[in-house]
């Protein structure tokens, strides 16, 4: 048994301040145990979001040291404890109280991305035949807890604060496993190219280095997205070929 000391933001919408904090802590214990301890302890009034406490359903996510993780999932024995560890929450989203913030702006964004429109039938039974291939290339994408992470590192959203104009690696996630199901006849790339504004994007890696479940969002997703992008609007062979067809 040893202790260590934990600096964790306290306040809400209006402002607060980091508050240091001394508990006994154990081998392999994570940043959860160590915060809900304080809180049964020291801080009855602590305010911190969670359920599963093993990875899956996101909701203990914060900034831990500066980077954002998942609470639930971050080892104590990973992190120098001869200093205060710093827990903070999210930066890109609203402080509500302590560790926990206004999330909601996601779900609306999700809203607004066009639905899934699948193709005909193909077969006289009245279902589809499809490629395993094509079906693998988009299973990645589901594994999505939906903690949020990737949109709080990325820049656009938690320094330029563009969340009017930009959806955030979370959702071009979503867009991609849409666009690339072999069954969706949708077309989404003229929203992604202006009112989800894909073009902020560029392409750092910082959301895929974030994510819990280790899907590669910017080479799988975020990437040929943009490609379809440019082909739609700015490849020039493209622009001759639908100018001649309107001609017609």
């Amino acid at each position: 048994m040893s202790v260590a000391t934990f600096r964790i933001w306290r306040g809400d919408s209006t402002g607060g301040q980091a508050v240091d904090y001394t508990t006994e802590i154990s081998e392999g214990m994570v940043v959860l145990d160590a915060v809900l301890k304080i809180q049964a302890e020291h801080a009855n009034d602590l305010a911190v979001r969670w359920n599963c406490k093993a990875g899956k359903c996101g909701s203990c996510s914060a900034e831990v040291n500066g980077m954002p993780k998942l609470m639930c999932m971050t080892r104590l024995n990973q992190l120098q404890l001869d200093r205060p560890v710093t827990i903070e929450p999210m930066k890109a989203f609203p402080p509500i109280k302590d560790l926990t913030t206004d999330v909601s702006w996601n779900y609306e964004v999700k809203k607004k991305i066009r639905k899934f429109r699948p193709r005909p039938p193909d077969a006289a039974d009245g279902t589809w035949r499809m490629a395993q291939a094509d079906i693998d290339r988009v299973q990645e994408f589901r594994k999505c807890i939906e903690c949020f992470l990737c949109q709080d590192v990325c820049h656009v959203l938690r320094d330029h604060r563009l969340h009017d104009e930009f959806i955030g690696p979370r959702f071009l996630v979503h867009s991609a496993a849409l666009e690339m199901h072999p069954l969706d006849v949708e077309d989404r790339t003229e929203d992604l190219r202006r009112a989800n504004g894909i073009g902020y994007c560029n392409i750092t890696k910082c959301c895929t280095r974030v994510c819990p479940e280790s899907i590669t969002i910017t080479d799988n997703a975020i990437i040929p997205l943009k490609e379809r992008v440019v082909d739609e609007f700015f490849d020039p062979l493209g622009f001759l070929l639908r100018a001649f067809r309107s001609d017609k």
